[in-house]
């Protein structure tokens, strides 16, 4: 799992204690928008490309409000806006990494507030047919644990993913894998199932792939003797967005993310 209050990668997941591994110096990967660029010479056929349509950047995405009560009807074309103009800018946070952390958080709190109807994010996030959709990470926004503890909220400041992370998502199969590519030096992966709640997968990691330079890589069972189906126990997300192009999760911690679809990678 990445750490959505401190970039890294979960490599266990067996307790309550989470173990990172540190970010190495590396060049940060940026998308741009109706372009492939390619993780550098490690394996020729890995290419990412955001799935981003530039030709019509300013096109509102569908927006599903979720109503448990009646509302005014000004209110609700109100909520539909501000909601909008938040996905918008996100997108334009994926195509240029220029959008301000301030801006992004905002937009964070709007869509956890708007209660967007979830009934239709497990497909749009993992598609339905195996093996599901492909998803990088952009960005992360770190909480302060102390206020978060006393109200719920206060997402601090945050920041766009260093390197190349990539989220894998198989609704069909409910598997999930989660990969760092660090170029020539190799990436790191780790898969395992999920199970979906309205809103909330909840995931648990079994299998661990490395692969260090030009060397064949290694797979290492992580998977214990646990076999039931993984709940809030484990390690989860909590999904307030999602379309064809961006998705919006809070994690465990608390901390928030946004990750950008793009091509599946084939590293192995």
């Amino acid at each position: 799992m990445f750490s959505l209050s401190n970039p890294g990668v979960v490599i266990s997941s067996s307790s309550s204690h989470i173990i990172f591994l540190r970010r190495p110096s590396l060049p940060c990967y940026h998308i741009k928008p109706s372009s492939q660029f390619t993780i550098p010479r490690s394996s020729p056929t890995t290419k990412i490309k955001a799935n981003i349509d530039e030709k019509t950047p300013n096109s509102p995405a569908p927006v599903i409000l979720q109503q448990e009560d009646e509302e005014d009807d000004v209110q609700l074309s109100s909520n539909n806006k501000e909601v909008e103009e938040s996905v918008q800018l996100l997108k334009k946070a994926a195509k240029t990494r220029k959008v301000a952390a301030t801006e992004i958080i905002s937009a964070f709190k709007l869509l956890d507030k708007a209660k967007l109807d979830p009934s239709k994010f497990c497909e749009t996030l993992g598609g339905s047919e195996s093996p599901g959709r492909t998803w990088m990470l952009m960005f992360t926004a770190e909480v302060n644990h102390q206020y978060f503890a006393l109200h719920m909220k206060g997402l601090k400041s945050g920041k766009y993913f260093p390197i190349t992370a990539v989220q894998r998502f198989d609704a069909a199969a409910r598997r999930i894998e989660n990969g760092v590519y660090l170029g020539p030096l190799g990436c790191l992966t780790f898969e395992g199932r999920f199970s979906w709640k309205k809103r909330i997968l909840a995931f648990t990691f079994e299998l661990l792939r490395i692969k260090i330079g030009p060397f064949n890589p290694i797979e290492i069972s992580i998977k214990g003797n646990d076999d039931s189906e993984p709940t809030t126990k484990n390690p989860f997300f909590i999904w307030l967005y999602i379309d064809e192009e961006i998705a919006v999760a809070r994690g465990r911690s608390g901390g928030t993310a946004f990750w950008c679809r793009c091509q599946r990678v084939n590293a192995f």
